[in-house]
């Protein structure tokens, strides 16, 4: 089994047309493992698509696009990505000082290649 196949839709799907914390309308909104959420915004009336990803205790960040072929792409990207990172990790959230040094390096890492 891949590891798309255990992302699930967030709180069941409710959250698809509500607003984004980006403003824009939720089109596309997963969950994997209750600790990692991709979400997808968008608003075509503004050529607005924004992406948004969090590990539960280590990461929020957003990611914004022009053109929604482009977002989607990252989307897809991201999937993985984020599960990569999300095993390295302890989770919740750093446990100690020493937790959270060691865990500088992989959100650092990952930042930079989806900044």
């Amino acid at each position: 089994m891949s590891e798309d196949a255990t992302w699930q839709p967030y709180e069941g799907g409710s959250t698809l047309g509500m607003s984004g914390s980006q403003g824009g309308t939720i089109t596309w909104d997963e969950q994997y493992a209750d600790q990692v959420r991709l979400t997808l915004e968008q608003d075509e009336s503004r050529s607005f698509h924004a992406i948004t990803c969090g590990i539960a205790g280590w990461l929020v960040h957003s990611r914004f696009f022009g053109e929604a072929h482009e977002a989607l792409a990252a989307f897809e990207e991201l999937r993985p990505a984020l599960v990569e990172l999300w095993s390295q990790l302890p989770k919740g959230g750093p446990a100690s000082p020493t937790e959270a040094r060691a865990g500088g390096p992989l959100l650092a890492a990952f930042l930079a290649r989806f900044p």
